[in-house]
C-alpha cells in the first residue's frame, strides 16, 4: 500500500507565523495556486481515495487534488490540526513574549510541552495513529491521498520512522509538501519527505541546491 501525505497549500497566518491550531484559517491565493500544482503533479498517479483533515485549508486542497482523479475527499476529524489553546491566533513572538518559558520547552523538548487549554504531542499522536490504521486497514493494497497540517504530517512521519515525539523539530514540512511511503510485507518504506519541487521552476530549484552543495566538495 502506498500512502501520500500532502500538507495544505498557505494561508495568510502561515505567512505571518500565527498559530493556527484548530481556528479554520483558509487557503490564501498562493495557496489556491500551491494546491492546483500539487494536483497537477499527483495527477499523473492512479489514486484510489483522498482523505483529509476537516478544516478548509486542509479540506479544500484534497478537493483540488481530488479533482484531477474523480475522487470525493473523505473528512476524517482525527486528521485535524492540533489544539494550541491560548497560542492560537498569535504570532510566535507575542507567544515568546507571554509564555517564554512554556515556548523554550516546545522549541527544545516538544514531547513534554504542556500548553495552556491545549493538546499534547502525545495525544494528536495517540489520534492520529488510530486516523492512520483505519484508513490502512480500509485500503490495503490501495493508493491513498491524506490531506493534512505540518504539524499532523510530522507525527505521522515519527510513527513511520519508529521514533518518538522528541525528534519532532528534526523534520520539516512545508506548504504543499509531499510525502510518499510504503507499507509492504518488507517494511515501511519512505521514498519521498517534503517535496516542493513541483511548485519551483527549474531555474530555482537549481539555485536551491546550490545551498546544499559542500564547499569542501
Amino acid at each position: 500500500m502506498r500512502v501520500i501525505l500532502v500538507r495544505h497549500g498557505q494561508t495568510e497566518w502561515n505567512s505571518k507565523g500565527i498559530f493556527r491550531g484548530v481556528i479554520d484559517v483558509e487557503l490564501n491565493d498562493n495557496g489556491e495556486r500551491q494546491a492546483r500544482l500539487t494536483g497537477e503533479k499527483l495527477g499523473q498517479l492512479s489514486i484510489d481515495a483522498v482523505y483529509s483533515s476537516p478544516l478548509s485549508r486542509a479540506s479544500k486542497t484534497a478537493r483540488i487534488i481530488a479533482s484531477f482523479h474523480d475522487q470525493k475527499v473523505r473528512i476524517i476529524e482525527r486528521l485535524t490540526d492540533m489544539n494550541f489553546g491560548v497560542w492560537q491566533g498569535l504570532t510566535r513572538e507575542q507567544v515568546k513574549e507571554r509564555y517564554g518559558e512554556i515556548f523554550q520547552t516546545w522549541e527544545k523538548r516538544p514531547h513534554r510541552v504542556v500548553i495552556p487549554e491545549a493538546e499534547t504531542l502525545s495525544g494528536v499522536r495517540k489520534r492520529v495513529s488510530l486516523g492512520l490504521k483505519s484508513i490502512l486497514n480500509d485500503h490495503g493494497g490501495s493508493t491513498v491521498v491524506i490531506v493534512s497540517h505540518g504539524l499532523i504530517i510530522k507525527v505521522l512521519l515519527c510513527i513511520v520512522l519508529g521514533m518518538d515525539n522528541s525528534h519532532f523539530w528534526k523534520l520539516r514540512q512545508d506548504n504543499s509538501a509531499v510525502n510518499i511511503f510504503e507499507y509492504s510485507k518488507e517494511g515501511t518504506k519512505l521514498f519521498f519527505m517534503n517535496d516542493t519541487t513541483h511548485l519551483q521552476s527549474v531555474d530555482e530549484i537549481i539555485e536551491s541546491m546550490k545551498d546544499l552543495e559542500d564547499p569542501l566538495g
